[in-house]
């Protein structure tokens, strides 16, 4: 393992380096935005094939977090990873999106930078009005109690009490992780979100989108993404199979699939069926 950091605009990231396998390496998108790489700790078993690059975005993780909110958009983050891909030489690589890492890589493929072998799109957020209607859907089948005080809370911009974090947790346990528990890992300081960077860009939560990223929608320029791609989310993700699958229809020739006991982060609810989809991908790009 190989780990440092690398200057970009506005601070320094923290990113690490597992495996010494000769392919092409792959380069990970956590998700968030304000996530951090350490739910990705499975994927190093990636590493028996080639270089996995994990980091985390500035503001979160082992990377500086600058109190500086104009930093916080899609287009500093697009250049961060440019950044980052030249810091580390990496002249040719896979990318791995997940969540918000998908509109992270969308924004950064559609300025067509060279040497990207291919795309995995994973739960992808690739039309934030698509991922309301979803949500909306979702937020009806939870109980009605629960629904009202969701509803007031927004309503009354009270969306920082505790109480509308406990009925947040009714949504999350049925669209994001259905696990009863996380890996011990996810307990590190290092693991944990910030909220500054998720609210400034997304919202209060996974349902109420208030930031800058409102109105994000790039289904219509997918098609000028011309790579290999897969498009995986789970069967009870927040990340809809329907909505998901039409993503996948968008770029010809791309690869559908489903992870059936999964909801949001199918890479901690199946990690080895999550890693073998993954390598399966990758080694049909590379034969190709």
């Amino acid at each position: 393992m190989k780990e440092g950091y690398i200057a970009v605009t506005g601070g320094n990231v923290y990113y690490k380096i597992v495996g010494d396998g000769s392919k092409t390496p792959i380069i990970l998108l956590h998700g968030g935005p304000g996530g951090t790489h350490v739910p990705f700790m499975h994927l190093e078993n990636l590493g028996n094939d080639r270089q996995v690059i994990f980091y985390d975005q500035l503001g979160s993780g082992k990377s500086d977090r600058p109190n500086d909110h104009s930093l916080w958009n899609i287009d500093r983050f697009v250049e961060e990873l440019g950044q980052i891909r030249e810091a580390l030489g990496l002249s040719k690589l896979h990318i791995l999106g997940h969540s918000w890492g998908t509109m992270l890589a969308a924004s950064y493929l559609l300025n067509q930078p060279e040497g990207v072998q291919s795309i995995i799109f994973s739960s992808p957020c690739l039309s934030v009005p698509q991922w309301e209607k979803d949500q909306a859907l979702h937020l009806k089948q939870l109980p009605e109690e629960v629904q009202e005080i969701l509803s007031r809370c927004e309503r009354e911009g009270t969306t920082d009490t505790e109480e509308y974090k406990t009925a947040m947790k009714e949504f999350n346990k049925r669209f994001v992780y259905r696990l009863d528990s996380k890996p011990k890992e996810m307990e590190s300081p290092y693991a944990k979100s910030n909220s500054i960077v998720y609210n400034t860009m997304w919202g209060p939560s996974e349902f109420c989108t208030t930031g800058n990223l409102k109105g994000y929608d790039v289904t219509e320029r997918l098609k000028e993404i011309q790579l290999p791609a897969m498009f995986t989310c789970g069967r009870y993700d927040e990340a809809t199979p329907q909505t998901v699958e039409g993503y996948s229809h968008c770029l010809p020739g791309s690869i559908f699939h489903v992870y059936e006991q999964s909801a949001h982060l199918p890479y901690l609810e199946e990690p080895a069926e999550y890693i073998g989809r993954v390598r399966s991908f990758l080694d049909h790009v590379e034969k190709q």
